[in-house]
Protein backbone atom coordinates (compact mmCIF):
# COMPACT_ATOMS: atom_id res chain seq x y z
CA UNK A 1 0.00 0.00 0.00
CA UNK A 2 3.18 2.55 1.03
CA UNK A 3 4.76 1.59 -2.30
CA UNK A 4 1.54 2.38 -4.21
CA UNK A 5 1.30 5.61 -2.85
CA UNK A 6 5.39 6.64 -3.47
CA UNK A 7 4.12 5.24 -7.15
CA UNK A 8 1.41 7.61 -6.72
CA UNK A 9 3.53 10.39 -5.74
CA UNK A 10 6.73 9.99 -7.82
CA UNK A 11 4.26 9.76 -11.07
CA UNK A 12 2.42 13.18 -10.09
CA UNK A 13 6.07 14.53 -10.04
CA UNK A 14 7.34 13.69 -13.40
CA UNK A 15 4.09 14.80 -14.35
CA UNK A 16 4.60 18.57 -12.94
CA UNK A 17 8.29 18.42 -14.22
CA UNK A 18 6.93 17.61 -17.91
CA UNK A 19 4.49 20.08 -17.37
CA UNK A 20 7.38 22.53 -16.11
CA UNK A 21 9.15 21.59 -19.69
CA UNK A 22 6.72 22.47 -21.68
CA UNK A 23 6.20 26.35 -19.85
CA UNK A 24 9.50 26.34 -20.15
CA UNK A 25 9.15 26.27 -24.31
CA UNK A 26 6.53 28.40 -24.34
CA UNK A 27 8.44 31.40 -22.28
CA UNK A 28 11.18 30.66 -25.13
CA UNK A 29 9.03 31.05 -28.24
CA UNK A 30 10.83 32.17 -31.33
CA UNK A 31 9.60 35.23 -32.71
CA UNK A 32 9.12 33.28 -36.53
CA UNK A 33 7.37 30.83 -34.42
CA UNK A 34 5.18 33.92 -33.00
CA UNK A 35 4.34 35.40 -36.11
CA UNK A 36 3.78 32.22 -37.85
CA UNK A 37 0.99 31.50 -34.97
CA UNK A 38 -0.23 34.86 -35.38
CA UNK A 39 -0.91 34.46 -39.30
CA UNK A 40 -3.19 31.48 -38.76
CA UNK A 41 -5.65 33.20 -35.73
CA UNK A 42 -9.08 34.34 -37.09
CA UNK A 43 -8.03 38.16 -36.78
CA UNK A 44 -6.47 36.75 -40.46
CA UNK A 45 -2.92 38.86 -39.76
CA UNK A 46 -1.34 36.90 -42.68
CA UNK A 47 2.29 38.11 -41.90
CA UNK A 48 0.58 41.51 -42.83
CA UNK A 49 2.18 45.10 -41.34
CA UNK A 50 0.61 45.41 -38.06
CA UNK A 51 1.06 48.87 -36.02
CA UNK A 52 0.83 50.11 -32.18
CA UNK A 53 2.33 53.45 -31.77
CA UNK A 54 5.61 52.81 -33.68
CA UNK A 55 5.38 49.29 -36.36
CA UNK A 56 4.97 45.90 -34.37
CA UNK A 57 8.47 44.51 -34.45
CA UNK A 58 7.71 40.38 -34.38
CA UNK A 59 11.23 39.91 -33.13
CA UNK A 60 9.75 41.95 -30.14
CA UNK A 61 6.60 40.11 -29.37
CA UNK A 62 7.79 38.21 -27.09
CA UNK A 63 8.15 41.45 -24.80
CA UNK A 64 4.61 42.07 -25.52
CA UNK A 65 3.40 38.27 -23.95
CA UNK A 66 5.83 39.16 -20.56
CA UNK A 67 3.59 42.70 -20.60
CA UNK A 68 0.79 41.62 -20.46
CA UNK A 69 1.39 38.69 -18.07
CA UNK A 70 2.71 41.02 -15.49
CA UNK A 71 0.14 44.18 -16.14
CA UNK A 72 -3.08 43.90 -13.30
CA UNK A 73 -5.22 45.14 -16.01
CA UNK A 74 -4.38 43.55 -18.91
CA UNK A 75 -7.95 43.02 -20.61
CA UNK A 76 -9.21 39.32 -22.04
CA UNK A 77 -8.78 39.70 -25.91
CA UNK A 78 -10.50 38.07 -28.51
CA UNK A 79 -7.65 36.71 -30.25
CA UNK A 80 -5.41 36.49 -27.12
CA UNK A 81 -3.85 32.61 -26.67
CA UNK A 82 -3.39 31.42 -23.22
CA UNK A 83 -1.27 27.99 -22.20
CA UNK A 84 -3.53 26.03 -19.30
CA UNK A 85 -0.97 23.48 -18.03
CA UNK A 86 -1.80 20.89 -14.75
CA UNK A 87 -1.52 17.47 -13.74
CA UNK A 88 -4.37 14.89 -13.85
CA UNK A 89 -2.90 12.24 -12.03
CA UNK A 90 0.05 10.81 -13.52
CA UNK A 91 -1.01 12.69 -16.87
CA UNK A 92 0.63 16.32 -17.62
CA UNK A 93 -1.94 18.12 -19.31
CA UNK A 94 -0.70 21.34 -21.44
CA UNK A 95 -2.37 22.36 -24.24
CA UNK A 96 -3.33 26.02 -25.99
CA UNK A 97 -7.07 28.39 -25.46
CA UNK A 98 -7.47 30.54 -27.99
CA UNK A 99 -10.07 33.47 -27.59
CA UNK A 100 -12.60 33.81 -30.01
CA UNK A 101 -14.67 36.84 -30.40
CA UNK A 102 -17.73 35.25 -27.93
CA UNK A 103 -14.91 35.18 -24.89
CA UNK A 104 -15.89 31.63 -24.51
CA UNK A 105 -13.38 30.04 -22.81
CA UNK A 106 -13.69 25.99 -22.37
CA UNK A 107 -11.21 24.60 -19.43
CA UNK A 108 -10.48 21.07 -20.69
CA UNK A 109 -14.20 19.32 -19.35
CA UNK A 110 -14.20 20.80 -16.15
CA UNK A 111 -16.10 24.19 -17.08
CA UNK A 112 -16.81 27.21 -19.61
CA UNK A 113 -16.29 30.49 -18.51
CA UNK A 114 -16.85 33.61 -20.12
CA UNK A 115 -13.97 36.06 -20.09
CA UNK A 116 -15.91 39.45 -21.47
CA UNK A 117 -15.12 42.35 -19.58
CA UNK A 118 -12.10 40.44 -16.90
CA UNK A 119 -9.09 41.00 -16.84
CA UNK A 120 -6.50 38.53 -17.35
CA UNK A 121 -5.94 38.21 -13.84
CA UNK A 122 -9.58 37.94 -12.85
CA UNK A 123 -9.67 35.31 -15.15
CA UNK A 124 -6.42 33.77 -13.86
CA UNK A 125 -8.14 33.34 -10.45
CA UNK A 126 -11.28 31.39 -11.99
CA UNK A 127 -9.67 29.26 -14.22
CA UNK A 128 -6.64 28.42 -11.30
CA UNK A 129 -9.95 27.64 -8.97
CA UNK A 130 -11.76 25.23 -11.17
CA UNK A 131 -9.03 23.12 -11.79
CA UNK A 132 -7.34 23.32 -8.10
CA UNK A 133 -11.28 22.34 -6.94
CA UNK A 134 -11.11 18.88 -9.12
CA UNK A 135 -7.22 18.38 -8.96
CA UNK A 136 -5.81 19.56 -5.48
CA UNK A 137 -2.32 18.34 -6.11
CA UNK A 138 -2.54 19.14 -9.79
CA UNK A 139 0.10 22.66 -9.58
CA UNK A 140 -2.27 24.61 -12.47
CA UNK A 141 -0.22 27.20 -14.10
CA UNK A 142 -2.11 29.57 -16.59
CA UNK A 143 -0.67 32.26 -19.11
CA UNK A 144 -1.18 34.41 -21.86
CA UNK A 145 0.88 32.50 -24.09
CA UNK A 146 0.13 35.23 -27.25
CA UNK A 147 -0.99 39.19 -27.43
CA UNK A 148 -4.05 39.31 -29.62
CA UNK A 149 -3.80 41.77 -32.32
CA UNK A 150 -6.87 43.54 -33.74
CA UNK A 151 -7.85 46.39 -35.88
CA UNK A 152 -9.22 49.71 -34.78
CA UNK A 153 -10.37 52.82 -37.08
CA UNK A 154 -9.21 56.79 -37.14
CA UNK A 155 -11.43 59.35 -38.93
CA UNK A 156 -12.48 63.12 -38.06
CA UNK A 157 -9.57 65.39 -37.66
CA UNK A 158 -6.89 63.28 -39.03
CA UNK A 159 -5.08 63.31 -42.10
CA UNK A 160 -6.63 60.91 -44.08
CA UNK A 161 -9.09 57.84 -42.38
CA UNK A 162 -6.90 54.93 -41.18
CA UNK A 163 -7.56 51.42 -40.19
CA UNK A 164 -4.28 50.27 -37.63
CA UNK A 165 -3.24 47.31 -36.51
CA UNK A 166 -3.22 47.01 -32.85
CA UNK A 167 -2.23 45.09 -29.85
CA UNK A 168 -4.57 45.46 -26.54
CA UNK A 169 -1.39 47.00 -24.91
CA UNK A 170 -2.11 49.89 -26.85
CA UNK A 171 -3.92 53.27 -25.67
CA UNK A 172 -5.89 56.00 -27.57
CA UNK A 173 -3.06 58.64 -27.56
CA UNK A 174 -0.37 56.51 -29.14
CA UNK A 175 -2.35 56.27 -32.29
CA UNK A 176 -3.19 60.25 -32.58
CA UNK A 177 0.56 60.88 -32.06
CA UNK A 178 1.34 62.11 -36.29
CA UNK A 179 -2.03 62.16 -37.83
CA UNK A 180 -4.00 64.93 -36.40
CA UNK A 181 -4.87 68.12 -37.89
CA UNK A 182 -4.01 71.68 -36.79
CA UNK A 183 -7.82 71.92 -35.89
CA UNK A 184 -7.95 68.52 -33.86
CA UNK A 185 -9.03 68.27 -30.04
CA UNK A 186 -7.53 66.56 -27.83
CA UNK A 187 -9.76 67.46 -25.07
CA UNK A 188 -12.94 65.83 -27.01
CA UNK A 189 -11.81 61.93 -28.60
CA UNK A 190 -14.87 60.04 -28.90
CA UNK A 191 -14.52 56.07 -29.14
CA UNK A 192 -17.47 54.09 -30.71
CA UNK A 193 -17.22 50.47 -29.62
CA UNK A 194 -18.16 47.58 -31.47
CA UNK A 195 -21.50 47.28 -30.10
CA UNK A 196 -22.18 51.05 -30.38
CA UNK A 197 -21.30 52.52 -27.11
CA UNK A 198 -19.85 56.09 -27.08
CA UNK A 199 -17.92 57.28 -24.73
CA UNK A 200 -15.17 61.11 -25.28
CA UNK A 201 -12.41 61.07 -23.77
CA UNK A 202 -9.80 64.20 -22.50
CA UNK A 203 -6.08 63.13 -23.37
CA UNK A 204 -5.18 66.53 -21.97
CA UNK A 205 -5.81 65.27 -18.53
CA UNK A 206 -4.19 61.93 -19.30
CA UNK A 207 -0.82 63.92 -20.37
CA UNK A 208 -0.87 66.34 -17.47
CA UNK A 209 -2.29 64.96 -14.64
CA UNK A 210 -1.84 61.04 -15.55
CA UNK A 211 -5.07 60.41 -15.17
CA UNK A 212 -5.41 57.18 -17.45
CA UNK A 213 -8.84 56.65 -17.29
CA UNK A 214 -8.86 59.30 -19.95
CA UNK A 215 -6.15 57.71 -21.95
CA UNK A 216 -8.02 53.98 -22.55
CA UNK A 217 -6.44 50.33 -23.72
CA UNK A 218 -7.97 50.26 -27.38
CA UNK A 219 -10.76 47.45 -28.06
CA UNK A 220 -11.64 45.44 -30.65
CA UNK A 221 -13.53 46.96 -33.58
CA UNK A 222 -12.84 50.60 -31.69
CA UNK A 223 -13.95 53.35 -33.77
CA UNK A 224 -11.64 56.29 -32.78
CA UNK A 225 -13.54 59.83 -33.74
CA UNK A 226 -10.92 63.09 -33.41
CA UNK A 227 -13.41 66.24 -32.75
CA UNK A 228 -12.39 69.30 -33.75
CA UNK A 229 -11.92 72.21 -31.00
CA UNK A 230 -13.75 74.95 -30.45
CA UNK A 231 -11.29 77.69 -28.54
CA UNK A 232 -7.46 77.57 -28.58
CA UNK A 233 -5.66 80.27 -26.72
CA UNK A 234 -2.04 81.26 -26.47
CA UNK A 235 -0.73 82.75 -22.82
CA UNK A 236 3.03 84.02 -22.35
CA UNK A 237 4.84 85.94 -20.50
CA UNK A 238 5.23 85.62 -16.31
CA UNK A 239 3.34 82.16 -15.74
CA UNK A 240 4.60 79.11 -15.09
CA UNK A 241 3.82 77.19 -17.93
CA UNK A 242 3.48 79.66 -21.05
CA UNK A 243 1.88 77.82 -24.00
CA UNK A 244 -1.25 76.55 -26.44
CA UNK A 245 -3.96 75.18 -24.39
CA UNK A 246 -7.42 74.39 -25.64
CA UNK A 247 -10.02 75.44 -23.34
CA UNK A 248 -13.44 74.04 -22.46
CA UNK A 249 -16.49 75.74 -22.71
CA UNK A 250 -16.78 78.25 -19.46
CA UNK A 251 -13.26 78.35 -19.05
CA UNK A 252 -11.21 81.20 -19.65
CA UNK A 253 -8.64 84.20 -18.60
CA UNK A 254 -8.95 82.36 -14.75
CA UNK A 255 -8.66 79.05 -15.73
CA UNK A 256 -6.22 79.79 -18.50
CA UNK A 257 -3.56 81.69 -16.00
CA UNK A 258 -4.65 79.54 -12.93
CA UNK A 259 -4.72 76.19 -14.24
CA UNK A 260 -3.35 75.71 -17.56
CA UNK A 261 -0.72 78.52 -16.91
CA UNK A 262 0.22 77.29 -13.98
CA UNK A 263 -0.33 80.01 -12.24
CA UNK A 264 1.31 83.48 -11.93
CA UNK A 265 4.87 84.00 -11.28
CA UNK A 266 6.73 85.64 -8.72
CA UNK A 267 7.44 89.35 -10.21
CA UNK A 268 4.27 88.84 -12.51
CA UNK A 269 2.42 92.15 -13.26
CA UNK A 270 -1.01 91.22 -13.09
CA UNK A 271 -2.61 94.80 -14.45
CA UNK A 272 -0.58 95.02 -17.43
CA UNK A 273 -1.89 91.93 -18.90
CA UNK A 274 -2.24 92.16 -23.01
CA UNK A 275 -4.99 90.35 -25.44
CA UNK A 276 -3.90 90.09 -28.69
CA UNK A 277 -7.36 89.82 -30.92
CA UNK A 278 -7.63 88.57 -34.48
CA UNK A 279 -11.15 87.18 -34.36
CA UNK A 280 -14.16 89.23 -34.93
CA UNK A 281 -12.42 91.71 -35.79
CA UNK A 282 -12.07 94.27 -38.97
CA UNK A 283 -8.20 94.91 -39.07
CA UNK A 284 -6.43 91.78 -40.33
CA UNK A 285 -3.72 92.40 -38.50
CA UNK A 286 -5.95 92.00 -34.87
CA UNK A 287 -6.16 94.76 -32.10
CA UNK A 288 -4.57 94.91 -28.69
CA UNK A 289 -6.72 94.71 -25.61
CA UNK A 290 -5.34 95.75 -22.54
CA UNK A 291 -6.88 94.68 -19.00
CA UNK A 292 -6.41 95.47 -15.43
CA UNK A 293 -5.75 93.43 -12.40
CA UNK A 294 -9.28 92.39 -12.04
CA UNK A 295 -9.44 90.71 -15.42
CA UNK A 296 -8.25 87.45 -14.13
CA UNK A 297 -10.95 87.25 -11.41
CA UNK A 298 -13.87 88.41 -13.05
CA UNK A 299 -12.68 85.51 -15.63
CA UNK A 300 -12.70 87.57 -18.70
CA UNK A 301 -13.88 86.13 -21.78
CA UNK A 302 -11.68 84.62 -24.27
CA UNK A 303 -11.94 83.84 -27.72
CA UNK A 304 -10.58 81.45 -30.30
CA UNK A 305 -7.15 82.22 -31.19
CA UNK A 306 -6.70 85.18 -28.59
CA UNK A 307 -3.06 85.49 -27.47
CA UNK A 308 -2.75 86.57 -23.86
CA UNK A 309 0.71 88.01 -22.24
CA UNK A 310 1.34 88.86 -18.88
CA UNK A 311 3.77 91.46 -18.24
CA UNK A 312 6.95 91.07 -15.66
CA UNK A 313 7.89 93.86 -13.41
CA UNK A 314 11.12 93.03 -14.52
CA UNK A 315 10.81 94.91 -17.77
CA UNK A 316 9.82 98.37 -15.95
CA UNK A 317 13.60 98.16 -14.51
CA UNK A 318 16.30 101.14 -15.37
CA UNK A 319 18.42 101.04 -17.86
CA UNK A 320 21.42 101.94 -19.34
CA UNK A 321 22.82 101.34 -22.88
CA UNK A 322 26.28 99.38 -24.16
CA UNK A 323 27.33 100.77 -27.41
CA UNK A 324 30.01 100.46 -29.88
CA UNK A 325 31.82 97.41 -29.45
CA UNK A 326 29.15 94.96 -27.89
CA UNK A 327 27.11 92.12 -28.71
CA UNK A 328 22.96 92.25 -27.78
CA UNK A 329 22.47 90.69 -24.25
CA UNK A 330 19.35 88.99 -25.85
CA UNK A 331 21.38 87.20 -27.83
CA UNK A 332 23.93 86.38 -25.25
CA UNK A 333 21.60 85.19 -23.26
CA UNK A 334 20.04 82.80 -26.15
CA UNK A 335 23.92 81.85 -26.93
CA UNK A 336 24.81 81.23 -23.63
CA UNK A 337 21.52 80.09 -21.63
CA UNK A 338 22.42 83.13 -19.22
CA UNK A 339 25.48 81.42 -18.19
CA UNK A 340 27.17 84.41 -16.76
CA UNK A 341 30.31 82.54 -14.98
CA UNK A 342 31.26 81.35 -18.65
CA UNK A 343 34.71 83.42 -18.37
CA UNK A 344 35.15 86.93 -20.97
CA UNK A 345 38.44 85.22 -22.44
CA UNK A 346 36.80 82.38 -23.22
CA UNK A 347 33.87 84.35 -25.39
CA UNK A 348 37.12 86.10 -27.09
CA UNK A 349 38.41 82.82 -27.80
CA UNK A 350 35.28 81.68 -29.80
CA UNK A 351 34.73 85.51 -31.76
CA UNK A 352 35.01 84.33 -35.39
CA UNK A 353 37.44 87.07 -37.59
CA UNK A 354 34.53 88.50 -38.79
CA UNK A 355 34.50 90.54 -35.56
CA UNK A 356 36.95 93.20 -37.28
CA UNK A 357 34.62 94.23 -39.56
CA UNK A 358 31.26 94.29 -37.05
CA UNK A 359 29.74 97.26 -37.35
CA UNK A 360 28.60 99.25 -33.72
CA UNK A 361 25.86 97.79 -31.59
CA UNK A 362 23.87 99.35 -28.93
CA UNK A 363 22.04 97.06 -26.48
CA UNK A 364 19.99 97.87 -23.47
CA UNK A 365 21.01 96.40 -19.62
CA UNK A 366 18.76 96.55 -16.91
CA UNK A 367 20.54 97.16 -13.43
CA UNK A 368 19.61 97.31 -9.62
CA UNK A 369 19.37 100.84 -7.64
CA UNK A 370 22.96 102.12 -6.68
CA UNK A 371 24.65 99.27 -8.50
CA UNK A 372 28.39 99.99 -9.10
CA UNK A 373 30.28 100.12 -12.61
CA UNK A 374 32.39 97.12 -11.62
CA UNK A 375 29.65 94.70 -10.74
CA UNK A 376 27.72 95.76 -13.59
CA UNK A 377 30.56 95.03 -15.93
CA UNK A 378 31.82 91.90 -14.68
CA UNK A 379 27.68 90.62 -14.72
CA UNK A 380 27.61 91.26 -18.45
CA UNK A 381 31.39 90.52 -19.14
CA UNK A 382 30.47 88.39 -22.06
CA UNK A 383 29.00 91.29 -23.80
CA UNK A 384 32.16 92.89 -25.18
CA UNK A 385 33.82 91.58 -28.55
CA UNK A 386 37.09 90.75 -28.78
CA UNK A 387 38.19 93.95 -30.50
CA UNK A 388 36.38 95.94 -27.80
CA UNK A 389 39.17 98.62 -26.52
CA UNK A 390 38.65 98.10 -23.26
CA UNK A 391 41.12 100.86 -22.10
CA UNK A 392 39.58 103.90 -23.99
CA UNK A 393 35.44 103.34 -22.59
CA UNK A 394 33.83 106.11 -21.41
CA UNK A 395 30.34 107.16 -19.85
CA UNK A 396 28.16 109.28 -21.56
CA UNK A 397 26.01 111.22 -18.95
CA UNK A 398 24.25 114.22 -20.47
CA UNK A 399 27.38 116.14 -21.44
CA UNK A 400 29.23 115.09 -19.85
CA UNK A 401 31.81 112.10 -20.27
CA UNK A 402 33.48 110.00 -17.88
CA UNK A 403 36.95 108.09 -18.79
CA UNK A 404 36.67 104.24 -17.11
CA UNK A 405 38.87 101.97 -17.64
CA UNK A 406 36.82 98.53 -18.23
CA UNK A 407 40.37 96.26 -18.91
CA UNK A 408 41.37 96.92 -15.28
CA UNK A 409 37.52 96.64 -13.86
CA UNK A 410 37.69 92.83 -15.53
CA UNK A 411 41.42 92.26 -15.17
CA UNK A 412 42.31 93.33 -11.69
CA UNK A 413 40.26 91.59 -9.04
CA UNK A 414 41.11 93.94 -6.63
CA UNK A 415 40.08 97.19 -9.19
CA UNK A 416 37.30 98.97 -7.39
CA UNK A 417 34.95 101.73 -9.10
CA UNK A 418 33.14 103.97 -6.96
CA UNK A 419 31.32 105.06 -10.29
CA UNK A 420 27.34 104.54 -9.81
CA UNK A 421 25.29 103.61 -12.47
CA UNK A 422 22.53 105.87 -13.40
CA UNK A 423 19.48 105.86 -15.08
CA UNK A 424 20.01 106.51 -19.06
CA UNK A 425 23.63 106.35 -19.06
CA UNK A 426 25.18 105.30 -22.06
CA UNK A 427 28.70 103.05 -21.91
CA UNK A 428 30.93 103.57 -24.70
CA UNK A 429 33.04 100.74 -26.06
CA UNK A 430 35.28 101.79 -28.93
CA UNK A 431 36.63 99.62 -31.41
CA UNK A 432 40.65 98.47 -31.27
CA UNK A 433 41.53 98.92 -34.44
CA UNK A 434 44.43 97.22 -36.24
CA UNK A 435 46.52 98.87 -38.95
CA UNK A 436 49.12 98.06 -41.87
CA UNK A 437 51.28 100.29 -43.58
CA UNK A 438 51.82 100.29 -46.89
CA UNK A 439 54.58 103.01 -48.47
CA UNK A 440 57.10 102.81 -51.21
CA UNK A 441 56.31 102.95 -54.69
CA UNK A 442 52.11 102.65 -54.71
CA UNK A 443 50.12 105.11 -55.68
CA UNK A 444 48.50 105.84 -52.14
CA UNK A 445 50.63 105.39 -49.66
CA UNK A 446 49.40 105.09 -46.24
CA UNK A 447 48.03 103.29 -43.05
CA UNK A 448 44.94 100.59 -43.50
CA UNK A 449 42.94 98.79 -41.54
CA UNK A 450 43.94 95.50 -40.26
CA UNK A 451 42.00 92.41 -42.00
CA UNK A 452 42.35 88.76 -41.01
CA UNK A 453 44.04 85.85 -43.29
CA UNK A 454 45.11 88.60 -46.31
CA UNK A 455 48.08 88.69 -48.03
CA UNK A 456 50.56 91.57 -49.28
CA UNK A 457 48.63 92.38 -52.48
CA UNK A 458 45.19 92.85 -50.87
CA UNK A 459 47.09 95.59 -48.94
CA UNK A 460 48.39 96.94 -52.18
CA UNK A 461 45.51 96.83 -53.48
CA UNK A 462 43.99 99.15 -51.14
CA UNK A 463 46.75 101.58 -51.60
CA UNK A 464 45.81 101.91 -55.62
CA UNK A 465 48.13 99.14 -56.53
CA UNK A 466 52.40 99.56 -57.67
CA UNK A 467 53.27 102.93 -59.53
CA UNK A 468 54.53 100.98 -62.86
CA UNK A 469 56.71 104.18 -63.04
CA UNK A 470 58.76 103.49 -60.14
CA UNK A 471 58.49 99.66 -59.35
CA UNK A 472 59.29 96.59 -61.49
CA UNK A 473 58.37 93.09 -61.03
CA UNK A 474 56.02 94.23 -58.13
CA UNK A 475 58.93 93.82 -55.84
CA UNK A 476 58.69 94.43 -52.17
CA UNK A 477 60.18 94.64 -48.57
CA UNK A 478 57.65 93.03 -45.81
CA UNK A 479 58.76 93.49 -42.08
CA UNK A 480 57.07 93.29 -38.87
CA UNK A 481 56.61 95.37 -35.58
CA UNK A 482 60.08 94.56 -34.69
CA UNK A 483 61.75 95.52 -38.22
CA UNK A 484 62.47 92.12 -39.00
CA UNK A 485 62.20 91.01 -42.90
CA UNK A 486 58.85 87.86 -43.60
CA UNK A 487 58.13 85.98 -46.18
CA UNK A 488 56.06 87.37 -49.43
CA UNK A 489 54.18 84.22 -49.38
CA UNK A 490 52.76 84.76 -45.50
CA UNK A 491 49.84 86.05 -44.13
CA UNK A 492 50.10 89.68 -43.19
CA UNK A 493 49.61 90.11 -39.33
CA UNK A 494 48.68 93.63 -37.67
CA UNK A 495 50.93 96.72 -37.47
CA UNK A 496 53.48 94.85 -40.36
CA UNK A 497 55.18 97.55 -42.71
CA UNK A 498 54.79 96.45 -46.90
CA UNK A 499 57.41 98.83 -48.81
CA UNK A 500 57.10 98.67 -52.36
CA UNK A 501 60.59 98.81 -53.88
CA UNK A 502 61.24 101.96 -56.29
CA UNK A 503 63.52 100.13 -58.58
CA UNK A 504 63.04 101.05 -61.92
CA UNK A 505 66.01 101.98 -64.52
CA UNK A 506 63.92 104.41 -66.07
CA UNK A 507 62.18 106.24 -63.22
CA UNK A 508 65.82 106.68 -62.15
CA UNK A 509 67.16 107.84 -65.60
CA UNK A 510 64.13 110.58 -65.73
CA UNK A 511 64.76 111.87 -62.83
CA UNK A 512 68.74 112.32 -62.52
CA UNK A 513 68.98 112.63 -66.68
CA UNK A 514 68.29 116.20 -66.28
CA UNK A 515 70.85 117.09 -63.82
CA UNK A 516 73.35 115.07 -65.25
CA UNK A 517 72.60 117.17 -68.59
CA UNK A 518 72.62 120.96 -66.73
CA UNK A 519 75.76 119.64 -64.92
CA UNK A 520 77.32 118.40 -68.42
CA UNK A 521 76.31 121.66 -70.30
CA UNK A 522 77.71 124.08 -67.47
CA UNK A 523 80.83 122.30 -67.44
CA UNK A 524 80.59 122.75 -71.58
CA UNK A 525 80.19 126.14 -71.47
CA UNK A 526 83.08 126.52 -68.91
CA UNK A 527 85.49 125.06 -70.92
CA UNK A 528 84.27 127.04 -73.93
CA UNK A 529 84.43 130.68 -72.38
CA UNK A 530 87.90 129.51 -71.15
CA UNK A 531 89.10 128.72 -74.35
CA UNK A 532 87.86 131.86 -75.93
CA UNK A 533 89.31 133.91 -73.06
CA UNK A 534 92.56 132.27 -73.90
Amino acid sequence: MKMRRVVTVLAAFSALLMMQGSFAQTSSLSSDKIKNTLGTQGNGTQGKEIQTEEELDFSNMENYVLIANSSKDYPVTPGDVYRLAYAAGTSAISYLIPVDSTYTIRISNLATINGEGKTFLQLKKQVEDIVNRNYPMGGVQFVIYQTAVFQVTVKGEVSETQIKKVTALTRLSSVLKTELTDFASERNVTIVSDKGVKKSYDLYKARRNGDLSQNPYLRPGDEIIVNRYDRKVTVTGAVERPGKYELLKGENLNELINIYGGGLRDRADASRIEVLRTLDVLDRSGRKIYLGKNAIEDNYELLNYDSVYISDYNELKTVVFFEGAVNSVTELINSQEGDSEISSATSFENDTASDTLRTSNKTAVSFEKDENYAFLVRKYKLCFTSNADLKSAYIRRGGSIIPIDLEQILYNPDFYSDQIVQEFDTLVVPFKQYFVSVAGAVRNPGRYPYIPDRTWEYYVGLAGGFDKDKNTLNSIVIVDTNNKKCRENEYILPEYTITARTNSFTYYFNKYAPVVTTVLSAISTMFTIIAVTR
